[in-house]
């Protein structure tokens, strides 16, 4: 691995590095916050974010402000980027497909398949690196927004064993219904839908026996709730199957990061609290 930059923040440390992703086939970024607990050799536990459509490693470090929270509690938080990139790497000219927009899923169809496996990414090699590098426990939770809000859906439902507790601010939460969703999945994963539904978090809620505490909140002057998030299939589908999910409407908010930024510490200490149960 190599850093790229470091600051402190809070009493602990903001850094990003990079490193060869053998999952991916390429370099990749990610960012990292180590709570100050963590200079005297303590290991604490780790809450992964995954961003949305165009972010990089950067956003949500940068702007959400979960730092301090983060310290106070002793977290650490793990920030990757949305997709692998490079000259070689598959790509479109639209920002909704392609290099910042990998939609943590693994591809199976050419050319994406080459780079293209973020799910196996986030869920094995990055926490097997994180673990091994840093002064951090086996303990993880998982969040995100849009993009990465369904990211950390599906993989906490189909991975219940490997997270304490989910949330997402402004999920894409049916994505076979969704036009974001479709165009990505026809791409990544080919044409029969049959095949897209391992990635949809409302139908893998649906039909959930193992579960982990999930909180949602929902921004209700989000310029894209109805056509693309659709809330509303996730909240039927754990009162369907009796799925412990929390989601909070919030009146007046968007889909920025003013709204993440207003939110966040709920979300952290939420995950705190299940990753010190």
């Amino acid at each position: 691995m190599e850093i790229t930059s470091s600051n402190k923040s809070f009493g602990g440390w903001t850094k990003h590095y990079s490193h060869h992703s053998s999952t991916l086939n390429c370099d990749m970024r990610f960012a990292i916050y180590l709570p100050p607990q963590t200079a005297n050799g303590q290991k604490v536990p780790v809450l992964y974010w995954l961003s949305g459509l165009t972010c990089t490693d950067e956003n949500f470090i940068q702007k959400a402000g979960a730092q301090r929270i983060a310290a106070e509690l002793g977290v650490a938080i793990i920030a990757p980027d949305t997709s692998p990139r490079g000259s070689d790497v598959a790509d479109d000219e639209a920002y909704d497909l392609g290099q910042g927009a990998g939609f943590y899923v693994n591809a199976t169809q050419a050319p994406w398949n080459r780079h293209y496996q973020m799910y196996d990414y986030v869920l094995r090699e990055l926490p097997e690196l994180v673990e091994a590098t840093f002064p951090v426990s086996d303990k993880r939770s998982i969040f995100g927004h849009s993009m990465g809000g369904h990211g950390a859906l599906v993989l906490a439902l189909r991975n219940p064993d490997r997270f304490q507790s989910v949330s997402a601010f402004s999920p894409i939460s049916n994505p076979v219904n969704a036009p974001w969703g479709q165009k990505a999945f026809s791409a990544y994963l080919g044409k029969s839908p049959s095949s897209w539904a391992q990635y949809d978090a409302s139908l893998l809620m649906r039909k959930a026996t193992g579960a982990v505490p999930a909180l949602v909140d929902q921004g209700e002057a989000d310029q894209f709730l109805e056509e693309q998030l659709q809330p509303e299939t996730l909240e039927a589908a754990a009162k369907a199957s009796g799925y412990p999910l929390q989601l909070n409407r919030r009146e007046g908010y968007d889909h920025s990061y003013y709204f993440i930024a207003s939110f966040v510490e709920e979300h952290v200490r939420f995950h705190a609290k299940h990753l010190s149960a």
